[in-house]
Parts: structure tokens; sequence; C-alpha cells
């Protein structure tokens, strides 16, 4: 691991640092940098730490022009192989020199406010974990559809994602940062995280005027059904985190598409008065799904291999991680 940078002088004491671990995604890192060289806030008030988690060449080399054009406060970290967002967001902001520490991802975009409207929320707030708004990139609302990924969020919680968060870094050194247990993908270490503060009396307020925007991705048929297998370390989260629990459908099931699904395949060992109300229900519904992410009802048979797929996942993790998920 090596870093790189300007140090933050101690005579100008930044107020806040942003940090942002990165993989193979130097086009959306671009337009990222891009929007925190545009914050309203003085560029002496912050610094931008991003950790290099193993990407190729051309992610060092965007990092390499941004480092010499010297317009943000950067420090960059590079990791030969990927650490995973735990690891990477750890090396991140233990390098940090604020007291603040922004959390986003490599494929968002920041509001120009972003910054200033979270200082000022902290200000109203001292010593609390700030959530700030994230909304789908509205230059990329066109991609929206079935097979595509993105992050929408208006309300405090439950999962505390990173892509728009804010800790103080005395919570972050009181906890030891985030869980790299969690593993090389995504998998709900930034729940555990925040559900482990507030568990410790830490208190959560959400900042709307803190805005960024989420990419909008198509990722296919198969890059949808590989995200649907992943969540298997996720419910490691409800094992630890009982509280957590108020996420699930019916405190059980990991969303009303598995209560659903679970619900059709137990009613085939029932009568068939009882099996085709309930399964007709069931498709009725997921046509309805079908249509509202702009697709026919050809659609309706990958939503049940979908749903399959994530219910699979999720019970393989309820049992490894002892916990009744579904």
């Amino acid at each position: 691991m090596g870093a790189s940078g300007p140090t933050a002088s101690p005579e100008a004491p930044l107020s806040v640092s942003v940090v942002v671990s990165t993989y193979n995604r130097p086009a959306r890192l671009a337009r990222l940098l891009d929007s925190l060289q545009e914050q309203t806030l003085s560029s002496s008030a912050f610094e931008v730490v991003v950790v290099d988690n193993g990407s190729g060449p051309d992610t060092a080399a965007l990092l390499s022009d941004h480092l010499n054009l010297g317009r943000l406060e950067l420090n960059v970290v590079r990791h030969e192989r990927t650490k995973g967002p735990a690891g990477g967001r750890n090396a991140g902001w233990r390098i940090a020199h604020a007291p603040l520490i922004a959390f986003t991802d490599d494929d968002c975009v920041a509001d120009p406010d972003w910054l200033g409207a979270a200082l000022q929320a902290a200000a109203a707030h001292p010593g609390a974990i700030l959530q700030g708004r994230t909304r789908p990139d509205p230059a990329e609302a066109s991609l929206q559809g079935l097979f595509s990924r993105t992050v929408d969020i208006e309300d405090l919680g439950p999962q505390y994602e990173t892509c728009n968060i804010f800790y103080p870094r005395a919570i972050l050194e009181s906890l030891g940062g985030f869980d790299e247990s969690f593993g090389p993908l995504p998998a709900g270490e930034d729940t555990d995280l925040a559900w482990r503060a507030i568990e410790s009396g830490h208190e959560t307020v959400f900042a709307p005027q803190a805005v960024v925007f989420h990419s909008v991705q198509r990722v296919g048929p198969v890059g949808t059904l590989r995200v649907a297998a992943r969540w298997s370390a996720a419910t490691r989260v409800f094992a630890r985190h009982p509280e957590t629990r108020q996420m699930l459908y019916r405190g059980v099931f990991w969303n009303v598409w598995h209560y659903l699904l679970w619900r059709s395949l137990l009613s085939l060992a029932g009568p068939w008065w009882l099996r085709r109300p309930l399964i007709t229900l069931h498709l009725r519904q997921l046509r309805r799904r079908a249509r509202q992410a702009g697709a026919g009802p050809w659609a309706v048979p990958f939503l049940l291999v979908h749903d399959g797929v994530e219910c699979w996942a999720v019970a393989r993790g309820a049992i490894r991680h002892r916990t009744l998920v579904l």
C-alpha cells in the first residue's frame, strides 16, 4: 500500500475529508472528482482521499492526472489487490486528516452544495452520524429499467449506505471502522458499521440538503442475477443486530417478493382451491412489477428466476449465520 499527494496544512485545519474506495471505474470516478472540484465549500476546507483498490492502469493514470493538476487536496492510496469495500474505506479514513469523514462511492456525483450542507447539519448535530439524500442521476434517467441498478434514499436508514454518509472520525476510531471480514463484494458492511454505532449510543440524523446523485447502471440479465446471488454475507447483519429485522418483510423475508415466492411454493403442497388463487395472485403481482420496470409479460419468468436465485443466496447465508431470513 502506498500514499501520495499533498498533506493538510496545520495552519488551515480541514473541516471534512471525502473518502472514496474505487475499483476499475475510471470514467465514473472522473465524474465524481469533477463534481468535488465544483463544491461551493472552499477547497481549503476539505480533502479527498481516493483508495485505488486494486484497479487497472486506467485508474492510476486518471489519479496521476488529478494529482498533477492540483485542483483538489487529493491523497491517493494504492492496493495492488482489492481488499473489498470495507478494506478500501478503512485505508482511506485512517490517513484522512479531518474530524468529519464523508463517504461516497466512485459511481456517484456530488451536488455542488453537498459538503457545505453536511457541515451545516454537523454543526446543528455535533457528534452525530449524518446520512444525506441519494437520488438516481437525472442525466441517466433513460437507463432505468428491469436490468439496471441505482440507489434512491429519501429517509434516514435503516441501511445507512456509504454512497452518502458522514461519520465523526472519533466514532470510526472507537469502533475500528468497517468489518473487513464481510469480504470482497458489497455485502452489508456499511449497515453493520452504522448499527454498531447506534448500539453504542451514537445519534444518526438525516441531512436532506446534502445530496449525491447515484449512477444508473445497465447491468443486463446476467449481471442482475449475479447481484441477486451475492447477498449471502449480508444476512450476517440480521444475526448481529436484531433491530435491523425491521428491514425485513414481516420480520423474516428479505422482501415481499421472497414472501410471495415462498408462499406459492408452499401452496403446491396444498389443495387446488388454495393453490390456484395464491399462484394467480403472485403472477399478477409479477406482471405489475414488470410493467413498473418498463417490461412486458415476457419478464415474468425472468423475475421468478431472479427471486429464486436471491432466495437461495439469502437462505444459504441464513444457515451459515444461524439466523432466520428467507
